[in-house]
């Protein structure tokens, strides 16, 4: 099953006493990298969101958010003095030395950070119970999103995988005629040197040694077989990006063997092909999971 590493997903919370929304994003990374922003007063539910997007996903860079709009608890707030007073004599040299005799208010003031604190008393456990919900509602539409893009991904490959089946089933035709050529060849390098005096038994020792310097039976069934292997990983595992991009590397391997012993212009040519459709692949690969 292939899944995207991009994805996203948006869900807002409408309780009694309790409105906020959800958003989960995320993009290509070779590793899980995992970003949580919540507010302050709800930092100790980040290692809970933390483990269950980490059970959930293997790669990328995954943003998740909380935003809070309303929340009926109970709420107290403290007053820094010394700081205040700081910042209202800060204020007070400013307009001495800009000259400036406007009044000093109470919204100047209280408008610097730290003057003035406000707490959140919060029943976490309640309110994770809440959110889990909502968690794993808003989950299941970013994996539905990823999936989407999967899908479109997955159809990708598979046209550039029937791509290397169809120049594979082209190169497996032109055996029999590689092997025509290398002993074509051979036979005329000896009567161009030996002329009618031709050694047969020679002849034939070299065109069995060139047949095995220079056949590609052994690549050809390996390529099959990692053709074969790369459609039963995408089908039937979760996370298969990086044992399909493996293989993918394992078939360059193969068609690049048979491209340094092609005696053929057309096998040449069908090399080109199937390299462009493994380096198409492996672009697609660096998007999924």
């Amino acid at each position: 099953m292939i899944k995207s590493m991009t994805g996203f997903a948006h869900r807002d919370i409408a309780r009694p006493g309790f409105r906020a929304s959800l958003e989960i994003k995320s993009y290509n990374n070779r590793y899980l990298d995992l970003s949580i922003s919540l507010p302050p007063y709800l930092s100790k539910l980040e290692p809970r969101f933390r483990t269950y997007l980490s059970e959930r996903i293997t790669h990328g860079k995954v943003e998740a958010w909380l935003r809070v709009r309303e929340l009926d608890a109970p709420v107290e707030a403290n007053a820094d003095i010394a700081a205040a007073k700081a910042v209202a004599g800060v204020l007070r040299q400013i307009a001495s030395a800009c000259e400036v005799e406007a009044p000093l208010s109470l919204g100047s003031i209280i408008g610097f950070d730290g003057v003035v604190a406000f707490d959140r008393s919060v029943d976490d456990e309640a309110l994770w119970i809440l959110v889990s919900t909502e968690l794993d509602a808003c989950f299941a539409e970013y994996e539905a999103s990823r999936l989407r893009e999967g899908k479109a991904t997955r159809e990708d490959i598979e046209a550039q995988l029937a791509r290397i089946v169809t120049g594979l089933d082209l190169i497996k035709a032109q055996v029999p005629e590689i092997e025509k050529t290398i002993r074509s060849q051979l036979v005329s390098k000896f009567k161009e040197v030996a002329g009618d005096a031709v050694d047969e038994g020679r002849v034939l020792t070299e065109i069995a040694s060139a047949l095995m310097k220079y056949t590609i039976g052994e690549e050809l069934s390996r390529l099959s077989a990692h053709i074969e292997s790369f459609g039963a990983i995408a089908r039937n595992e979760s996370s298969p990006g990086k044992k399909l991009d493996f293989l993918c590397q394992e078939m360059n391997r193969e068609v690049n063997t048979i491209g340094s012993k092609s005696m053929l212009l057309t096998v040449s040519r069908t090399v080109v092909e199937l390299k462009d459709a493994l380096e198409n692949i492996r672009e697609q690969l660096r998007n999924i999971e």
